[in-house]
């Protein structure tokens, strides 16, 4: 039986994590995340994987698994599952975030959590999860029992020696893979190109207990929801120094509530409070944690930043720290709302300006020492864009993995009687954005965004009598950001469209009526200008 694995996602962009392995013509889905909007993709709320091709074969697709509770891993499955509904593998507080997110969307999943090390056999599919160390309890690699040998997905990992929750990528369990022999190996490329280790996550605490004890007034300890490690140690920082704290953000609420419920977070009840008694303590006494560490523009601490928060007026005395970096594409984002925070007279500490913050992924030397235990076959590195996929296999080449395939979104190798073979563009792998509730019809509209931003909008309207071809109102033009000479453009536009629908036969069809008065308009102006405005024809029948 021959071997299959594809990527819908997670090569050559941060986001989108999704991979498909395939026995046999079934299907197993690995992770299926979602993608931040890049700055060029304007108005978009977020970008999925294309799962066009698992659609067609959705009967093949046997089930899902999770290697972890990020949103660049399990945001996308509430768009899936709306067409597909198939078992959903994960850990306790993997499966926890996803239930939580998909029955937002009103679908009822069918959620299986499994411990570490426990074989599971579902179809064709054979798999286990191995503890990994991440930014996010019970992450796990998942290793795939195939007929062409052990397929090993390491998740996101690194190999912190001290992590919050005591539980190590554990490097003995994968040295015991690697002595039955790892055909393909899907490798961590994040921090591919960071030399040395990361620092440990214990660090960070460190620096925060510092930073708490210091502050004069209320501190306000801004990161991601999912990074439960970093919510715990603000969490024992603040009750170090006495205080009372508050939760403020959706998500934060919710998945602090699942992770404590879980017993992957200690939520002391006598130190939580809720946010209205809490704004009305003295505030050296008091603390709050919140989302808003990516710069959203409506999330808690954007909106104490910009003065707009209903409960929270931030004080020339208030700490804040944001303990995170910023996600590729959020930066401008994430420097406004520290520039507002500066306006508004607090202190703050930022990953910038002093040690707040620590990445959840392997930098060189740790893959180095990973590749080393597991000595696979071959290696395919994966999560990262395209320059640390890049890095990452020159890691791989330097510990001389025999094979190595740098691979992009919609590419897919097939293993086959101990050969490995490369599929180019096999599976549809294209962006899928969701703006407002539309999925997948943004395109067009994007494109439109884009040109309004850079060429601007001109509007032609002309009022006609369909059964002479007489012309009776206009062409009237108008136009904004397109030139500086207005009056030449406009008379110029008026002239050609004029020119243009001399020749149209009567009656005149409105829509091609349309039609011609807006090419013409983009040629004109294109020619005159070199830009490509987005052209409105207005058309009335008279």
């Amino acid at each position: 039986m021959t071997v299959k694995v594809g990527f819908l996602g997670g090569l050559g962009e941060i986001g989108r994590n999704c991979a498909i392995i395939e026995i046999d013509g079934a299907m197993a889905m690995v992770d299926c995340g979602l993608m931040f909007p890049e700055e060029d993709m304007l108005g978009v709320d977020l970008v999925l994987p294309d799962f066009s091709g698992v659609l067609k074969r959705k009967d093949d697709l046997k089930c899902i698994i999770l290697t972890h509770g990020h949103e660049d891993h399990i945001g996308a499955l509430s768009f899936l599952l709306g067409d597909v509904n198939v078992p959903i593998y994960g850990t306790a507080l993997t499966v926890g975030f996803a239930r939580a997110r998909i029955e937002e969307s009103g679908i009822t999943p069918d959620l299986r959590a499994i411990g570490y090390y426990e074989w599971v056999d579902h179809g064709p599919f054979k798999f286990t999860f191995i503890p990994v160390s991440h930014s996010i309890p019970d992450a796990a690699a998942v290793a795939f029992q195939t007929p062409e040998g052990i397929v090993l997905h390491t998740g996101d990992f690194k190999l912190d020696p001290t992590p919050i929750d005591g539980v190590p990528t554990d490097l003995r369990s994968f040295g015991t893979i690697g002595e039955k022999g790892v055909r393909l190996l899907l490798a961590d490329s994040t921090n591919a190109e960071r030399e040395g280790y990361v620092p440990s996550e214990v660090t960070v605490g460190e620096r925060l207990n510092q930073i708490v004890s210091q502050a004069e007034g209320r501190v306000i300890v801004a990161c991601f929801a999912s990074h439960v490690h970093r919510v715990q140690q603000a969490i024992d920082a603040v009750i170090a120094d006495g205080r009372k704290f508050a939760f403020i953000g959706r998500s934060m609420l919710r998945n602090s509530d699942i992770a404590a419920e879980l017993g992957s977070l200690n939520l002391p009840k006598d130190s939580l409070v809720e946010l209205s008694d809490l704004v009305d303590m003295p505030p050296a006494d008091t603390a709050i944690i919140s989302t808003g560490s990516q710069g959203e523009p409506f999330a808690a601490l954007s909106l104490m930043a910009a003065g707009q928060h209903r409960s929270v007026s931030l004080a020339e005395t208030d700490t804040v720290i944001i303990s995170a970096t910023p996600i590729p594409g959020n930066e401008k984002k994430v420097s406004k709302v520290i520039n507002n925070l500066y306006r508004a007279g607090v202190t703050v500490f930022h990953g910038r300006n002093t040690h707040v913050h620590v990445s959840g992924h392997a930098a060189a030397e740790e893959l180095k020492t990973f590749y080393n235990t597991v000595r696979p076959d071959a290696m395919i590195p994966v999560h990262g864009e395209y320059r640390h996929l890049v890095a990452n296999a020159a890691l791989g080449k330097e510990m001389r993995i025999p094979e190595i395939q740098i691979l992009e979104d919609g590419d897919q190798v097939t293993l086959d009687g101990g050969k490995l073979t490369v599929q180019r563009g096999a599976m549809p792998s294209g962006y899928v954005y969701v703006d407002g509730t539309d999925v997948g019809g943004a395109d067009t509209v994007i494109r439109d965004r884009r040109n309004l931003a850079d060429d601007g909008v001109l509007i032609a309207t002309i009022g006609i009598n369909t059964k002479t071809g007489e012309i009776l109102i206009g062409p009237d033009i108008d136009s904004h950001g397109v030139t500086a000479d207005e009056d030449e453009l406009h008379a110029l536009v008026r002239e050609r469209i004029v020119e243009s629908i001399a020749g149209l036969d009567v009656p005149i069809d409105l829509d091609t009526l349309r039609t011609r008065v807006r090419n013409t308009a983009t040629r004109t102006v294109k020619k005159h200008s070199g830009r490509r405005p987005v052209v409105l024809p207005v058309v009335i029948e008279v």
